[in-house]
């Protein structure tokens, strides 16, 4: 396993980000750390200039394992279950966009809030009908790109379409692809599931990408999770991807960063 941290390309108003802007000093932090990889937070990637933000990363030293989407719903109001047909269709058009960017890194990309609600007037099996159709044909896009999708079941507290990984596996057999599996994120996991460790397990080989950030949304740390206990039951799993942390920039971006890499590198060097 590798650790990453996220880095929002552009402004935004979503809080769990260490970093935002600033692309050359904060990838150079980032490098300097001890990090293997950064994941990027991209809104738009038409308003990117993505020569510039690979060389710098190339530069560095860095990967990039994961395409964050989720300021398309964030800034635009953009998502899969839109009651607007227009607006759907932005969404996936948005996400095909975010998949041709993710091909210079071979790049997972993240599918977070863009998945959308249960709107008012809305039945719940027809939001349902709209993502699935949507995930398929953003996975068809992807596949022959050799570009997977991962979505990340988030707290009740943000959405109330697939909150829990029972659910994501649910989901991921109704879309029937390979290149669509999940995200997990150890913040939203603590709110929604009995077991952290056991529904890493009923996951499995499906977990495409993973996000840690302890119980409060600071880093690894400080709060209650027990990380030692998760990095060993995604070892058991095989788990050989990154843990990427999504978190809040406190105290500051710059302490939080260094207390992630501190804490989950000394449990990853334990595991050897």
């Amino acid at each position: 396993m590798k650790l990453s941290i996220v880095l929002s390309t552009q402004p935004a108003s979503f809080s769990a980000l260490a970093y935002k802007g600033e692309l050359e000093t904060n990838l150079a932090k980032i490098a300097n750390l001890g990090y293997d990889g950064v994941e990027l937070a991209v809104r738009d990637p038409k308003l990117l200039d993505a020569g510039h933000v690979s060389r710098i990363v190339e530069q560095n030293g860095l990967e990039v394992p994961a395409i964050g989407t989720g300021q398309a719903y964030g800034e635009e109001g953009l998502s899969f279950t839109h009651s607007d047909a227009t607006i759907r269709e932005h969404a996936i058009e948005r996400i095909k966009s975010q998949v041709d960017l993710a091909v210079a890194y071979s790049a997972i990309v993240i599918l977070g809030l863009i998945r959308g609600k249960v709107e008012t007037g809305v039945q719940r099996d027809q939001a349902l009908d709209w993502l699935v159709e949507a995930l398929r044909e953003c996975a068809n896009y992807a596949s022959p790109k050799n570009i997977k999708l991962a979505l990340e079941p988030i707290n009740r507290y943000e959405t109330d379409l697939i909150i829990t990984v029972s659910e994501g596996l649910e989901l991921i057999e109704k879309v029937g692809a390979d290149n669509f599996g999940l995200l997990l994120d150890t913040f939203h996991m603590n709110i929604e599931e009995p077991s952290i460790e056991q529904s890493i397990r009923n996951a499995g080989n499906r977990i495409f990408h993973f996000h840690i950030a302890d119980s409060n949304r600071w880093y690894p740390g400080a709060g209650h999770l027990d990380f030692k206990r998760i990095v060993e039951v995604l070892d058991n799993i095989n788990y050989a991807g990154y843990l990427s942390a999504e978190i809040l920039p406190l105290p500051n971006p710059d302490t939080c960063a260094q207390e992630t890499k501190k804490t989950m590198s000394g449990l990853l060097v334990d595991l050897n």
